[in-house]
């Protein structure tokens, strides 16, 4: 006959792998959770940003234009009344 005795931690360390295998389940759901908010907020961040370079490139347009304008200015002359013909 075989001298067998049953290992008396056998079902403790088993319920306790059983734990830590749910703890590590629910441990990847949250990091799962958090990767997907982190995506969402870079792809509302690269809109933003495209929105506010397409804003400053405006503003720059129109309040600063370029110096090689082809488009002449107009000299500001003091007023000096009707010319006559």
């Amino acid at each position: 006959m075989l001298n067998w005795r049953r290992d008396p931690d056998y079902e403790w360390r088993m319920n306790a792998l059983e734990i830590n295998i749910q703890c590590t389940e629910i441990d990847i759901q949250r990091t799962e959770s958090d990767i997907e908010q982190v995506e969402r907020e870079t792809e509302q961040l690269k809109q933003e940003n495209a929105r506010e370079r397409a804003l400053s490139a405006s503003i720059r347009r129109l309040c600063f234009p370029p110096e090689s304008s082809s488009i002449p200015q107009a000299a500001i002359e003091p007023d000096c009344g009707p010319s006559s013909p």
